[in-house]
């Protein structure tokens, strides 16, 4: 009989182990799930602010002290930290343009911790405004290459580089 109890309690520890570590399983990947979503759905929210040109929206999903640096065909073309550069120079930008429309398409998460994470974004940015007095269309193909850190939570860029490797001007 006593082998028996023991046996029974053998098998109701090991069966409370397994369900542990599998619960403990199921959290680690919802975590990773819900952090991948987080950070597409800043890469997503930033290109609708800029689409919109709130720019005074799109800077806070960048840290405080936050650097963007745009290349141009390889070549370095801005280097802006904080937002207060960033809202200055996005600002600036975009209001030489009527509409504003980003595509973005693949995204892969290439490195994620808890609170750090590097991913790569791809974009097609549509920009129409008006050369002398004919409406042009200028399209940019962008390769985004991002370093995020979770804050309060919440997943923020602290750092963007920018590869504008094409453009096209109609």
């Amino acid at each position: 009989m006593k082998r028996i109890v023991l046996f029974v309690a053998l098998l109701v520890t090991t069966f409370s182990c397994i369900q542990q570590e599998s619960d403990s399983a199921v959290l680690n990947r919802l975590q990773l799930i819900e952090d991948k979503m987080a950070i597409k759905e800043v890469v997503d929210v930033f290109s609708n602010l800029a689409d919109t040109k709130e720019i005074d929206k799109q800077v806070l999903l960048f840290t405080e002290d936050g650097v963007v640096q745009s290349y141009n065909n390889g070549t370095l073309s801005s280097d802006l930290k904080g937002r207060k550069q960033l809202f200055d120079a996005f600002s600036g930008f975009l209001s030489n343009f009527k509409t504003v429309y980003h595509q973005n398409g693949q995204q892969t998460i290439d490195e994620l911790t808890a609170n750090t994470a590097k991913a790569t974004s791809y974009c097609r940015v549509i920009l129409v405004g008006d050369q002398n007095g004919k409406p042009v269309k200028v399209t940019l193909y962008t390769i985004y290459k991002d370093e995020f850190v979770k804050q309060d939570g919440k997943w923020l860029i602290k750092k963007r580089t920018s590869n504008f490797v094409h453009s096209e001007t109609d």
